[in-house]
């Protein structure tokens, strides 16, 4: 089945080439079916290319997604057109008292920043907590989950010594997690970050469980009984030349900047970048799709439960 976004979003024409159904919303609106409605919470400062990304991975599925857009009511957005933004994007005031079948809460990069020096972090816990009664299963990404990880659980963020930066090998922890369902014993994810969640922070919740992790990387997934709140630490949705631009931008204005690890053939940054992530992200996605917001979300959104923590046997 194809994915459902807004008429002209520029998402379509890149999406067309790679082979991804996609169909507007003028032909959507034309079917008998409820399809499972994301609303996806984009702080990323390149608006059009995280959307372009998270519609490639939650199109992977035999079943119809409609996708909306939602911005920061405290923010202007520097890297899209206001355009861009008036078209295609809604604030909260628009959602609220809306359901969705589930959340994505992309990161930003506000790392340098206590969570209340964030100019709309007082809107970002409005969301959250809302989350909790209007959404099944909300997905955290990076910044996105750690903020998710403070407010919910007041699991704080730390300092890394250096930038983890680059592609790293990871593993499933918990082999009956239906989110990690088909993965192989290890997988690779782009990082790009200056602080972490400490794994015994993590461990410490009871509410809590930590599905996979990397030696290198700590936590990449951690999520509540059931998955209605999941917290991902890395960037499986990272085009192969994310991480590039990224680094060229640093190394063009003479910041200090390490080569991606594990990501250019030989540490050689005149070559293409390789990647060896696709394939996870396409499985984790799926399977959040497929097996926790398909599976479990009732077929009348507003007979949504309310999410309660549960304690997990660890």
């Amino acid at each position: 089945m194809p994915i459902k976004i807004p008429n002209e979003l520029p998402a379509t024409k890149t999406l067309t080439q790679e082979n991804i159904f996609v169909m507007n919303e003028t032909r959507a609106d034309s079917q008998d079916i409820r399809p499972l409605k994301i609303l996806l919470l984009n702080l990323m400062p390149t608006k059009i290319e995280t959307e372009t990304q998270m519609a490639r991975l939650l199109g992977n599925t035999p079943i119809q997604v409609e996708i909306e857009l939602m911005q920061m009511k405290n923010h202007k957005s520097k890297n899209v057109s206001e355009e861009h933004m008036l078209k295609f994007y809604q604030t909260f005031d628009a959602f609220k008292d809306r359901y969705f079948d589930g959340m994505v809460i992309t990161g930003a990069p506000l790392e340098h920043l206590e969570f209340e020096e964030v100019e709309y972090w007082d809107e970002l816990c409005e969301v959250m907590e809302w989350s909790k009664t209007h959404v099944h299963s909300t997905f955290h990404i990076c910044w996105g989950a750690q903020a998710g990880l403070y407010y919910h659980y007041g699991i704080p963020k730390v300092e890394l010594d250096h930038k983890l930066f680059g592609v790293f090998c990871h593993q499933v922890d918990r082999k009956s997690s239906i989110l990690f369902r088909g993965f192989d014993d290890q997988f690779m994810v782009p990082h790009s970050r200056h602080t972490s969640n400490r794994m015994e922070d993590i461990e410490a919740c009871p509410y809590l469980k930590i599905l996979a992790s990397s030696q290198e990387a700590g936590v990449y997934a951690c999520a509540t009984e059931g998955c209605r709140q999941i917290f991902i630490t890395g960037h499986s949705e990272y085009d192969r030349h994310t991480l590039e631009k990224e680094y060229l931008r640093d190394k063009n204005k003479g910041l200090q900047i390490a080569v991606p690890k594990n990501y250019y053939p030989n540490d050689d940054d005149s070559k293409e970048p390789v990647i060896t992530w696709k394939s996870g992200a396409n499985l984790l996605y799926s399977n959040w799709i497929n097996f926790i917001v398909y599976q479990d979300t009732p077929y009348d959104l507003n007979a949504i439960e309310p999410f309660e923590k549960t304690i997990i046997k660890k």
